[in-house]
């Protein structure tokens, strides 16, 4: 098989994204939230756990701490007892509790909306950051979950595909650059939806991809 072009490359992550586009049309944040501040713990709870997972501890999370302050102020027994079933109860608690405490010490209780600010946090790195920025305040932002690294290394949407370690950073960057900053978000869903749907981890379903005609991975 000859190898692509970078031009050849560009147009085929266009041309398979237009088709996620059409099977996809409406991508959304997996996890559910009311504003920033339930965004921002949502995704920290949603480490090594599913988003359905986190979306049926966190109605009683918000209700009982709605704010910064209540749950900076909060009792960390209680705070385990209700997200015990997400896993990793005990450093996710101290995190959220934490978090919460220096959004009321140094943002007024108010979640930051830049990149730099956010990584700042507890428990918040580029990919919680991204979450925050695309679905909170519709600022562009990448999440590369693992999904995201899957689905381009099979794809070869980057140019590290075939790495045995691969950069969350790098991928951002490199897939970014390839498409205008106002698709990022829905990007980063779509390809996140389709890696749920069809790409999977283990047994891919490549009969019924609707990129198998042009993934490099079944050819």
């Amino acid at each position: 098989m000859p190898r692509e072009s970078k031009a050849a490359r560009l147009k085929r992550m266009h041309d398979e994204y237009a088709v996620l586009c059409r099977v996809f049309p409406e991508p959304k944040c997996a996890l559910d939230f009311d504003s920033p501040f339930q965004l921002v713990v949502a995704t920290v709870l949603s480490a090594q756990t599913t988003d359905r997972r986190v979306n049926t501890v966190t109605p009683t999370l918000f209700a009982q701490y709605p704010t910064a302050a209540a749950l900076a102020a909060a009792d960390p027994q209680r705070v385990e007892d209700i997200i015990r079933p997400i896993g990793f109860y005990h450093a996710k608690t101290r995190n959220i509790i934490a978090l919460a405490a220096q959004l009321e010490s140094r943002f007024h209780g108010q979640v930051p909306d830049t990149m730099d600010e956010l990584v700042t946090l507890p428990g918040v790195g580029r990919k919680t950051a991204n979450v925050v920025l695309g679905n909170a305040f519709g600022v562009p932002g990448f999440p590369v979950d693992t999904h995201v690294i899957r689905v381009t290394g099979r794809l070869r949407w980057r140019s590290d595909w075939n790495g045995d370690t691969p950069d969350p950073a790098r991928i951002e960057r490199e897939i970014t650059a390839c498409f205008p900053p106002e698709e990022w978000t829905d990007l980063s869903h779509r390809l996140i939806l389709h890696g749920r749907a069809t790409c999977h981890a283990r047994r891919p379903d490549c009969e019924t991809c609707p990129l198998n005609d042009t993934c490099p991975s079944v050819r």
